[in-house]
């Protein structure tokens, strides 16, 4: 037994022994965890208090369009600054609005525009949160356990989609939703401590000589111009609009399924993703080797697809949250492996910049994509915006195989016996 557990943690956790990685660990656990089960509870507050599902989709776009509009400039603030520093504010002024938050909606002052305005605000400061985190974690291990550390830290964010809504689940059904909010608070309370314990000082290589704008512009052309990075944050792109945005449809499809017209049951299939991904993030930070990597790359992205179809078309809550569990798996193990193969490449000078402008692309699409599909919920209905979706990524997954970036990493021995 001993042995058995010692191979785990040599294999799966070895950037868990270095404390600084460890402590950075469990606070992004604990802030992911308050963003999610943010996510859901404001999204059927939103619905609870408009009766609109396209209001559910419009709270969710409101948390993830920061990401688009702020993270380029965050990302050079990681990069100038000290990134422990900027981390730890970040957690601070999130406390303060979950706070807010909480007394708002308990003494009912909460309004459909003001749950918008402070889910922006509160997207803003957690765009911040994960582009500092992104910039920090390869200076707390060694190079050669960056991946590992990588795909754990993945493990946070995916995972925490289970840690979150499973924490604030019977809270929401027995005792009320606005406590779910103070859950939340308590989550980021901890965080902020856990970041201030942290020692490693750190910051990119920024031009002080140039404006803030042509320093970011540099994160911009270096993205842009490297084919392997480019094309890693256009797949994760057409991922995370066609099969990932689907927080603004859980409401939606929970009361199809649960048949009492009560929507909280988004919170339990939101949990089952997080389950899916935290397991399937924890296997692949034992993966080593480029092959392994490349082939589990494609089954992901195949059956991301599927699974949202098959999410879409069900008809129980049972088989949901079956399908739920395999989606969060399938889609964790796609941007485990892009965010994996983007830090490695990526140095450490810019990788700041870098974290911030994937955050845009991904998080920017996913908070338009949120948007659509909470008014298409409205219009049509949850079920057939999945399946054609889940349809349009399966196609494009199957279509990647010809883009000579992406097949390299699909098959790179096959690739380098083709270069050769």
């Amino acid at each position: 037994m001993g042995n058995f557990l010692q191979t785990i943690s040599s294999r799966f956790l070895i950037a868990l022994q270095y404390q600084d990685y460890r402590t950075l660990w469990t606070a992004n656990l604990l802030a992911g965890a308050s963003a999610w089960a943010l996510i859901v509870a404001r999204a059927v507050l939103a619905f609870e208090i408009t009766g609109y599902y396209s209001w559910a989709g419009l709270v969710v776009f409101a948390a993830m369009i920061p990401r688009l509009v702020a993270t380029p400039l965050i990302g050079f603030i990681a990069d100038r600054f000290d990134r422990q520093t900027v981390l730890s504010w970040t957690y601070a002024l999130n406390l303060l609005h979950n706070v807010a938050l909480a007394i708002l909606v308990m003494t009912s002052l909460i309004g459909p525009i003001l749950l918008v305005l402070l889910a922006f605000f509160n997207g803003t400061l957690r765009a911040s949160q994960m582009t500092a985190t992104q910039s920090l974690v390869p200076n707390l291990v060694p190079k050669e356990h960056l991946l590992n550390a990588v795909a754990l830290n993945q493990a946070t964010q995916q995972g925490s989609r289970a840690v979150g809504p499973l924490a604030i689940t019977p809270v929401v059904l027995y005792v009320g939703l606005d406590w779910a909010f103070w859950v939340c608070a308590l989550f980021y309370l901890v965080g902020l401590i856990q970041t201030m314990r942290i020692k490693t000082r750190s910051s990119g290589d920024v031009d002080k000589r140039k404006s803030v704008g042509r320093n970011i512009f540099d994160g911009f052309s270096y993205v842009y111009t490297t084919p392997i990075v480019l094309a890693m944050i256009m797949f994760a792109v057409f991922h995370c609009t066609l099969t990932m945005s689907y927080e603004s449809l859980l409401p939606a499809m929970s009361e199809i399924m649960s048949k009492t017209g009560n929507p909280n049951h988004a919170v339990l299939l939101m949990s089952g993703i997080g389950v899916g991904a935290l397991i399937s993030s924890i296997l692949l930070a034992g993966v080593k080797t480029d092959a392994v990597r490349g082939r589990v790359f494609l089954f992901v992205g195949l059956t991301s697809g599927l699974t949202y179809i098959a999410l879409g078309l069900s008809s129980m809550m049972e088989m949901a949250l079956l399908f739920a569990v395999l989606l969060g798996a399938s889609t964790a193990g796609f941007m485990t492996v892009t965010h994996t193969v983007i830090q490695a490449v990526v140095p450490d000078g810019v990788r700041g910049r870098v974290s911030g402008i994937y955050s845009m692309h991904v998080g920017g699409s996913m908070a338009f994509a949120n948007l659509l599909n909470g008014i298409l919920a409205d219009v049509f209905n949850a079920p057939l915006v999945m399946t054609i979706t889940g349809i349009a990524f399966l196609i494009l997954s199957i279509v990647s195989i010809i883009y000579k970036p992406v097949r390299s990493l699909y098959f790179p021995r096959i690739f380098n016996s083709e270069l050769t």
